[in-house]
């Protein structure tokens, strides 16, 4: 027996769900020959697939017995992401099938206030006339309708789910299906089935961009979203101590494992401007930004001070590039959406 007879065998070994033989998608590879005994690869996407000895059992039915041939060896192996993705590619995502460009801000640390740097970075694109869609995905603690200014109900046509149009975003968050006061219990499959919906079920349309607010943490909001839209962007916020930098360290490395791109690093509550002295205040250290962005290669995109009208904005409904188009955080705020834009445009 030689190799081609050895795959010409193979060809019965036929995949439940591709309906094609694993030899010919690739599954089954580096066949060798040794004596009486052949040995080779099966690649599937885990080496704990339940498919695994089903297809050993094929494997073997397909080849002992033939003449000169006493004993398979079949050894195991993972599919790379792309290979899996070449072969298994997802169902489109309804919702957001007319979306260009998807950014995620994202954080390791609560606190930082990264809510507030995604409502406006995605104001600051929308007012540089790009078409927006904001996506609160803290399905833990949505914060977006109170910063929003949005207490209407949702409403459905076609089975899909309308977003909200406020201050020229298309907006959803699930802190819009429930009362302020009332509390989400999650766990893990639950949360990623969320995820889905929320990017499947909405009805999104035609957008520039989908700008995406994570929860802090590493945990399965921020694996769903990097699972379902393998191409979207990442904004890293942080302030300047070295306990948020270890967190978003840790963010940071999850995303690479994911293989998402970066756009950069945003430092928040940098420093304050005290009006008594022109000289920042800087109650949180000095530094981490920069320090940061040369540990990864990330451009840092700007720094924000800790700014009392950024805060009142927030809690009021009315976003900063909303009611303060003079403020010194607006011109930040314009400037980092400027730089995101060059980079995914």
């Amino acid at each position: 027996m030689d190799e081609q007879q050895i795959r010409q065998a193979l060809q019965a070994v036929i995949h439940p769900k591709l309906k094609k033989s694993l030899i010919d998608i690739g599954m089954i590879r580096n066949i060798s020959i040794h004596d009486d005994v052949v040995t080779l690869n099966l690649a599937l996407k885990s080496k704990r697939s339940p498919l695994k000895n089903v297809f050993i059992r094929q494997i073997e039915k397909a080849l002992v017995g033939l003449p000169g041939i006493s004993a398979v060896q079949v050894d195991v192996i993972a599919l790379c992401h792309e290979e899996f993705h070449q072969l298994f590619p997802r169902a489109p995502l309804k919702g957001v099938e007319k979306v260009k460009q998807f950014l995620a801000v994202a954080s390791g640390k609560g606190g930082v206030g990264k809510t507030t740097i995604a409502v406006n970075v995605a104001l600051a694109l929308a007012q540089q006339g790009y078409l927006v869609g904001l996506l609160d995905a803290d399905v833990y603690g949505p914060s977006l309708p109170v910063m929003m200014g949005i207490s209407e109900a949702l409403e459905m046509k076609d089975n899909m789910i309308i977003p909200k149009e406020k201050h020229g975003l298309r907006v959803m968050s699930l802190g819009m299906t429930t009362g302020r006061n009332e509390a989400f219990i999650w766990r893990g499959p639950l949360v990623s089935k969320m995820i889905h919906q929320l990017l499947d079920q909405v009805a999104w349309g035609e957008l520039d961009y989908l700008v995406i607010d994570l929860p802090p943490g590493t945990g399965d909001p921020s694996i769903a979203i990097a699972n379902a839209l393998p191409h979207c962007s990442i904004l890293m916020v942080t302030t300047p101590q070295e306990v948020a930098l270890a967190d978003v360290r840790r963010a940071i490395e999850l995303f690479r494992k994911t293989g998402q791109p970066f756009v950069g690093l945003v430092e928040n509550m940098s420093y304050f401007l005290c009006e008594h002295s022109a000289k920042p205040i800087e109650i949180f250290g000095h530094g981490g930004g920069e320090q940061l962005s040369k540990e990864t290669g990330f451009p840092l995109l700007g720094t924000l001070p800790i700014d009392l009208e950024l805060q009142q904005s927030g809690d009021s409904g009315i976003p900063l590039l909303v009611s303060s188009e003079g403020s010194a955080s607006v011109d930040v705020f314009q400037k980092i959406a400027k730089r995101i834009a060059d980079q995914t445009q």
